[in-house]
């Protein structure tokens, strides 16, 4: 089986962590050094920029 494909890249799950402030805990530790908190935090934003980025495509 192949590796599965993030569906974030990793410019945007830099910029978020940088959005939320926990950049250097990301630089200093990996990924793994954030808590389940900051990643949950990470995904609601990045859910939140897909839909905005869709209601601007969509006109609205």
């Amino acid at each position: 089986m192949g590796r599965r494909r993030s569906v974030m890249s990793e410019q945007l799950k830099y910029e978020l962590a940088k959005d939320l402030g926990f950049i250097d805990t990301v630089q200093q530790e990996g990924w793994g050094g954030i808590s389940t908190k900051d990643a949950g935090n990470m995904v609601k934003r990045a859910i939140q920029l897909a839909e905005q980025a869709a209601a601007k495509s969509n006109g609205q």
